[in-house]
């Protein structure tokens, strides 16, 4: 059983976020979260709230198991564009730069290795 949580407009650009999803990808629970506890960035700060979030998910999903028992693992993690706000810095000349300041969303997506056998 999966659960999902998602960040919408986080205001990173999301080149930088992808730098910090891609340590997680793939890796269990723990291990990511002690990845993300010592990366030196600050998209990791919000990734680990989004990865708590989405083990709290799973948590309400599934009453009765522990996530240390089930094995739970970064299934997949989705980093896309956002909106961008649109600013102007001044120039020489009285031209003006455009400036965009870019956001993203991210998906991320917390799977269980433990796969109980089904009877047909």
């Amino acid at each position: 059983m999966e659960a999902v949580a998602k960040l919408n407009n986080c205001p990173t650009s999301p080149r930088k976020m992808r730098l910090v999803v891609d340590l997680i990808r793939g890796e269990r629970v723990e291990k990511a979260l002690h990845i993300l506890k010592f990366t030196n960035k600050d998209a990791a700060v919000r990734v680990e709230k989004l990865l708590l979030s989405a083990i709290k998910n799973w948590e309400s999903k599934n009453e009765g198991s522990r996530p240390e028992e089930s094995q739970l693992y970064v299934k997949t993690v989705m980093v896309g564009g956002g909106r961008q706000l649109k600013r102007l810095r001044p120039a020489p000349q009285g031209r003006g730069y455009r400036i965009r300041k870019r956001s993203n969303h991210v998906t991320l997506i917390v799977d269980s290795k433990n796969v109980e056998t089904q009877t047909n």
